[in-house]
């Protein structure tokens, strides 16, 4: 009997536990600082002591439900508030005995560390002597007997002058405290880091001040040779790289953080490849997950974020951000047929019409831009080849222009296949696009046509022996029954049959 209750202890430890990332959206107090936004100002826009008991609420909700073991917090105001979260999830009973924050001076937000395990030693990493520039916490935490370290981050956002090396000023840091640890030392790098896994692909030209080179890839290696690295590649690799969790999601769950429509992969767990060791303390393959409850979305299936309304907050809503979450196990990881990366494959467009949805990225070669208006595209491989549409995804593209590009998702839209999702990987030459347009002789969707004098009434436009249903984007150009009009460029689209579609006013002109 005493040998069971000896033993008991252990076997109660001797499972997986889990390891979570929360941005929680600026959880501040009610007592002013001097340091906190705008919008939190104690008595002004509505925020007060009142507002702070929701937002903790709502903040331990979420954590209770997400029920990790050890969990990494950003966008925490100070101690005080970080103090006040503990005690309102021990009094909802999620308990967390051990807790951690950074002290960044004239910071607005630090970072967190909420554990049940025994937290044995944290400081600060100093990413800049600036005040207001957020640290890097970093925390030794002791399961089951066996040091593990962790990483906790909130890297420069990408608005305000949001410049690509003012992330890389993060990554250095990190990476040199990285590689003074013993070799051998068994941690988890996680947090917000207002970067995409793709960055080295998808970086805005407005923010690359750094010749393409991104903290979160390149510094911390999370690519080689120009693609992501698999769970095998780092567990053979040498020097100081890593692999990202996003990558054992399919493309269309890769997202944790939406902005007008925008999905984003801002939130990250890095493992090196001690974490896949066989030894101590390893990841539990494919766990990476993002939190998804229902209450976290709106009806309308945005992200229910913290609400301030007409300049008030509301005591409505979360985060702007999903919590992201990992297993680990003392047990030795254990790889699966399937844990090579996906890479992407040569393909073309007609490739695309022969599928429902993508398993893998597709690269088409030498594609061409016919057509770009705002959010909107239609792109051709040849001049005889198929053309198809681009929604949304069309960042970095112009008309005329030949590119290499990598097409990550798929759909159809009221019947009009599309790309929803792409990156621009290379971009070649001009091109004279005269006999990459289609014909109304031998209308096929997703073509372009132009230069085409006809009459428009009642929905339609009608030139020489063909009638065709005419819909214009904006619907405020729409003209008047009887007018004569000359069509520069049009999409043949579909919408329960073929339509030619008009994006621009710069696309037709009436004639007299």
């Amino acid at each position: 009997m005493k040998f069971f209750l000896l033993i008991l202890p252990l076997l109660l430890w001797a499972q997986p536990f889990k390891v979570a990332s929360y941005n929680v959206e600026n959880l501040f107090d009610a007592v002013r600082d001097g340091t906190e936004y705008a919008e939190f100002l104690p008595g002004k826009h509505g925020w007060s002591a009142r507002m702070v008991e929701k937002k903790l609420n709502h903040t331990a909700e979420v954590l209770c439900d997400l029920d990790a073991d050890i969990v990494g917090l950003q966008e925490v105001e100070n101690e005080r508030i970080f103090r006040a979260l503990q005690k309102r999830l021990k009094r909802v009973g999620c308990s967390y005995r051990y807790g951690v924050i950074t002290a960044k001076k004239n910071a607005s937000v630090q970072v967190a560390l909420l554990s049940r395990f025994p937290i044995k030693h944290h400081k600060d990493i100093l990413v800049s002597y600036a005040d207001g520039v957020r640290d890097i916490l970093e925390a030794d935490v002791i399961v089951e007997g066996y040091p593990l370290k962790l990483f906790v981050n909130h890297w420069k956002s990408r608005s305000n002058r949001g410049y690509e090396s003012r992330r890389i000023a993060y990554a250095k840091v990190l990476k040199k405290r990285i590689e003074t640890l013993p070799k051998g030392s068994e941690y988890i790098i996680l947090g917000d880091f207002n970067t995409d896994y793709d960055a080295y692909l998808t970086l805005p030209k407005r923010l690359n001040d750094t010749g393409g080179r991104v903290g979160l890839n390149h510094l911390l290696g999370t690519v080689g040779n120009g693609e992501l690295l698999s769970e095998a590649q780092v567990q053979r690799s040498r020097g100081t790289v890593h692999y990202d969790l996003w990558q054992e999601l399919t493309f269309s769950q890769r997202w944790s953080h939406k902005f007008y429509g925008h999905k984003s992969t801002l939130d990250h767990i890095l493992l090196p490849k001690t974490m896949f060791d066989g030894k101590r303390i390893d990841y539990v393959n494919n766990s990476f997950g993002v939190f998804r409850p229902r209450y976290l979305f709106t009806k309308k299936g945005y992200i229910n974020r913290w609400e301030i309304k007409a300049g008030k907050h509301t005591g409505r809503g979360y985060s702007d951000h999903l919590p992201i979450y990992a297993m680990f196990d003392t047990k030795p990881y254990v790889p699966s047929a399937n844990d090579s990366v996906q890479q992407p494959v040569v393909g073309t467009i007609e490739t695309l019409y022969e599928r429902e949805k993508l398993t893998q990225s597709i690269i088409l070669k030498d594609t061409v831009v016919l057509l770009k208006r705002g959010r909107y595209a239609v792109i051709k491989q040849s001049p005889k080849g198929r053309g198809i549409f681009v929604f949304g995804a069309v960042r970095g593209l112009e008309e005329g222009k030949r590119y290499d590009l990598r097409v990550d998702e798929i759909g159809s839209y009221r019947g009009l296949k599309e790309i929803t999702a792409m990156v621009k990987l290379k971009e070649k030459d001009s091109v004279a696009l005269e006999g990459y347009y289609g014909s109304l002789a031998n209308p096929r969707m997703n073509e372009v046509v132009r230069n085409i004098s006809g009459t428009y009434k009642n929905g339609y436009f009608y030139t020489g022996s063909h009638k065709i249903p005419l819909y214009f984007k904006n619907r405020k150009l729409t003209p008047k029954n009887g007018t004569k009009l000359t069509i520069d460029y049009a999409h043949i689209g579909y919408y329960k049959r073929i339509q030619l579609v008009v994006y621009s006013k710069k696309d037709f002109h009436i004639r007299k």
